[in-house]
């Protein structure tokens, strides 16, 4: 992290926005999620870099799997990375509240993709429809979790479902050392068993998530395909 383009964590504000850059492509992505800070943009024009004084991550084995979510996971059939760009504009709908996935997190979300250090991990229905699901950033044992979605009419509990895909395809990974980043953590992600961490503490763990292989995306939990 000492060659950041960012600088050194020591030296950064006090505040959960670090800088900010007209400057926007994949290398300085993949820089970003390195170093410990990720893209959102800040205002018209400039791209936000953020790292949360307080980072919420979600420990593999402390995944909340409530009974009525359990009975879920097997209405659905998992995949991965078959339509990112259908999961991309499903997080992406400018009807959803809050929307910041613009024209210029497309373009570079879709080259990442394309190179393979992006992922989407989909729930479908077993009439073929993409009832949900969600993508993010994978670099080693590194995910770093970017957005979610579901359609309320077909796709119930569905982003949560790809969810629990991911926890399994992570920890089927092993070893410990995994890190599943979600950025802020919210009422909906706490009630999953998100937890917040310190800043330097995240750092710690994104260093050494950072040393591991990267997981098989290939494949999907024994549960999550289909019959």
């Amino acid at each position: 992290m000492a060659d950041s383009p960012f600088g050194s964590p020591e030296l950064w504000r006090r505040d959960d926005l670090v800088a900010v850059s007209r400057a926007f492509d994949a290398g300085l992505v993949l820089q970003g999620y390195r170093s410990g800070v990720f893209p959102m943009p800040a205002r018209a024009g400039m791209m936000g870099w953020w790292s949360p004084l307080d980072r919420a991550i979600l420990p593999l084995d402390q995944l909340r799997v409530t009974r009525s979510l359990r009975k879920m996971l097997h209405r659905y059939e998992i995949r991965v990375d078959s339509d990112f760009d259908a999961v991309l504009a499903g997080c992406g709908d400018p009807r959803r509240p809050d929307g910041w996935i613009d024209s210029d997190i497309r373009r570079v979300y879709r080259q990442l993709h394309r190179e393979g250090e992006v992922h989407s991990v989909e729930a479908w229905t077993p009439e073929g429809e993409l009832a949900g699901g969600l993508y993010g950033v994978g670099l080693g044992g590194l995910f770093a979790g970017e957005s979610m979605f579901h359609r309320p009419d077909i796709g119930r509990d569905a982003s949560k479902v790809a969810l629990v895909a991911l926890v399994r395809i992570l920890s089927a990974a092993g070893p410990d050392g995994r890190l599943l980043d979600v950025q802020w953590r919210t009422p909906h992600l706490e009630s999953l068993g998100v937890v917040e961490v310190s800043r330097p503490h995240y750092l710690q763990l994104l260093k050494r998530a950072l040393e591991l292989d990267d997981p098989d995306w290939t494949r999907p939990p024994d549960w999550a395909r289909p019959d």
